[in-house]
């Protein structure tokens, strides 16, 4: 029926009393009746769901609407954000952080380093590495005074969280980020040739 979720194979695992104003979050559901799942904690666990999609749905227009309004694509954008957590990466690192090729990171470095977001700069260590540094007062001046106003907002809403709280979510976020960095390197191998159907 449409608005139904798919049943695991044999059962009815994801079939759910609200299935069909859920179906994108009834998976996360454990089959009805299975010891500790209540229809609280069933809906509980698909509300979760949902707010975990639609964070990374907001992230991403967030990032989006913040490079149109820098001047810059949202991919060197978020090439860019990747480069402040360490303050350079060589091109080689940064194109496996990114998954982007190394012609398409070539691409990058140079629109931001023409925009003066970076420099590129031989390693002293081994002349043949080009190392990509982040320019720290431009990125301060034209990138993160744009996620100031949602940054403050964030230290506002912890504010209201105790230690043990804040610890928690710490805590959450880090096995989130552990989670989803498994599931893109995944995503990253290469796909499986498809079955062509014989025998």
């Amino acid at each position: 029926m449409q608005g139904q979720p798919p049943a695991a194979a044999g059962s009815q695992s994801w079939q759910v009393p609200w299935a069909a104003e859920t179906s994108w979050e009834a998976p996360w559901a454990a089959p009805e009746g299975t010891p500790g799942w209540t229809d609280e904690r069933r809906l509980l666990a698909m509300t979760f769901a949902l707010a975990v999609r639609q964070t990374g749905s907001l992230m991403n227009l967030m990032g989006q609407a913040a490079a149109e309004r820098i001047g810059i694509n949202a991919t060197d954008l978020n090439c860019l954000n990747i480069l402040s957590f360490s303050g350079s990466l060589t091109a080689g690192e940064l194109a496996k952080a990114t998954g982007l090729t190394t012609a398409s990171i070539t691409g990058v470095v140079d629109r931001l380093e023409a925009a003066g977001f970076v420099r590129r700069e031989r390693d002293p260590a081994d002349r043949r590495r080009v190392v990509v540094t982040i320019e720290i007062q431009k990125a301060l001046r034209e990138v993160a005074s744009i996620f100031a106003p949602m940054v403050a907002d964030w230290q506002s809403l912890a504010e209201r969280y105790s230690d043990a709280e804040l610890q928690l979510i710490v805590e959450f976020y880090d096995k989130m980020e552990h989670i989803i960095r498994r599931h893109l390197a995944r995503l990253r191998e290469p796909a499986p040739p498809a079955s062509d159907g014989g025998v």
